[in-house]
């Protein structure tokens, strides 16, 4: 992973919190609560989604590619077919799986990078959606089309949508790493400034102290 930010000028035409919601989303009754999503360097993802309301836990994983592959040495090659992916548990009662995918294409990275994110190139960084039913496929594919169609963003859509085989979780050191790690110069320059963002347009989405 590189010490540097996103590419400038490619990404979003408008500000994080101009992208349109999803017209369509999965009813909390329907909603099982967990989401699979590759974006980048699983460090800074995690470190987007752990500030939300309603997620309750977010795994940093593996997920695209065999199981005896499945570790961190072996992803860094970008020959293991894995991305770098989080695992996100949250309360559909508090928010919903359309409404991570808005956080995830208008703040956790930039969805017109393809196989890459800023210097992290490789197609373990790649942007992908792993849904984990056919409910979340169709709201992933309708969100896609639908910013598409938007031109909210500069460039094409690079995000895939992947069928989800299996999601391996990786080694414990990555774990909350952004937290437990603030000084560390990739968290400092390039986790943080999402976390930012994600402060400054999405306050109304962050969780409370004492809430989860």
């Amino acid at each position: 992973m590189n010490n540097t930010c996103d590419i400038p000028g490619i990404g979003l035409r408008v500000s994080p919190n101009q992208v349109p919601d999803p017209m369509h989303d999965i009813s909390p009754g329907l909603d099982r609560g967990e989401a699979v999503l590759a974006g980048g360097c699983f460090w800074c993802t995690e470190a987007v989604f752990r500030r939300l309301d309603g997620v309750q836990e977010v795994q940093p994983g593996y997920a695209g590619g065999a199981a005896d592959a499945a570790n961190y040495k072996a992803v860094c090659s970008g020959a293991t077919g894995h991305a770098e992916v989080i695992r996100i548990v949250y309360d559909p009662a508090r928010t919903s799986y359309g409404q991570l995918l808005k956080v995830f294409f208008a703040v956790a990275h930039d969805p017109t990078q393809k196989d890459r994110q800023g210097n992290d190139v490789g197609t373990q960084y790649r942007s992908a959606i792993f849904p984990i039913d056919d409910a979340q496929a169709q709201v992933a594919a309708d969100y896609k089309a639908q910013l598409e169609r938007s031109g909210v963003f500069a460039g094409p859509i690079a995000t895939t949508i992947e069928p989800l085989e299996a999601f391996f979780v990786a080694e414990a050191y990555h774990h909350n790493y952004a937290a437990l790690n603030p000084g560390q110069s990739y968290i400092r320059y390039v986790s943080m400034p999402k976390v930012e963002k994600l402060e400054s347009y999405f306050g109304d989405k962050l969780a409370k102290e004492g809430s989860r």
